[in-house]
C-alpha cells in the first residue's frame, strides 16, 4: 500500500491538514471541518493509500506558497496536484482553478459551463468535496445572489480570504494608476 504524508499546517485562518502523494498534493483541507473522515476515506481509497504524519518537499513547498499567499505576496500557486474524486468533480475542480484571483463565481455559471444548467446542485456538492481548498478556490464560489454561502473552513474564514484577494486586487489597481 502507498503512503500520503500529512502535516498540520496553522494557517492564520485555522489549521490545515496538508497531504502528499508521489510528490503532488492531494490535501489541503481545514483539519475541523464537517466532512473531514469522508474526504479521507476517499483520498485513501482513490489513491489506494494509508495516511501518515510526516512532512515532504512538496509539502514544504505547499506551506511556503500559502504563507506567501495569506502575507498578499502569492496570486497563484504552482504546485503539482492530485485531484481525487469522480470525473465530474475533477471537472468542477479544473474549472474552480481557471477563476482568477480577486473574482467570484457562482454554482450558476459553473453549471452553465458545464453546458448542465440544472447540475446546480451537483455542481454545489463537487465544490463541496473539494480537499485542496484555498490551491483550488472553491471560497470563490459565491451565491447567484451575491452572498456568501457554505465552505469547508466556515463563511467567517471565505469572507476573509475574499477581502484578502480584493484588498491584493484594489492595490495592484491603485498601482496602475499611480504609474
Amino acid at each position: 500500500m502507498d503512503i500520503i504524508k500529512i502535516t498540520y499546517y496553522k494557517s492564520t485562518l485555522g489549521e490545515l491538514i496538508i497531504g502528499s502523494f508521489k510528490d503532488k498534493i492531494c490535501l489541503c483541507d481545514w483539519r475541523y471541518r464537517k466532512m473531514r473522515a469522508q474526504i479521507d476515506n476517499r483520498i485513501g481509497k482513490g489513491l489506494n493509500a494509508g495516511f501518515t504524519e510526516e512532512s515532504s518537499p512538496i509539502i514544504r513547498q505547499c506551506i511556503q506558497q500559502l504563507e506567501e499567499y495569506f502575507n498578499g505576496k502569492r496570486t497563484n500557486f504552482d504546485l503539482p496536484l492530485k485531484l481525487v474524486g469522480t470525473p465530474f468533480q475533477q471537472q468542477v475542480w479544473n474549472m474552480l482553478l481557471t477563476i482568477p484571483y480577486g473574482q467570484t463565481s457562482s454554482y450558476l455559471k459553473l453549471s452553465q459551463k458545464l453546458n448542465n444548467v440544472t447540475a446546480i446542485r451537483a455542481v454545489a456538492s463537487a465544490n463541496g468535496a473539494n480537499a485542496i481548498s484555498i490551491i483550488v478556490p472553491c471560497h470563490r464560489i459565491i451565491g447567484s445572489d451575491g452572498k456568501l454561502v457554505g465552505y469547508a473552513g466556515g463563511i467567517k474564514a471565505k469572507k476573509m480570504l475574499l477581502q484578502l484577494e480584493s484588498k491584493e486586487q484594489l492595490s495592484f489597481q491603485l498601482n496602475l494608476f499611480k504609474n
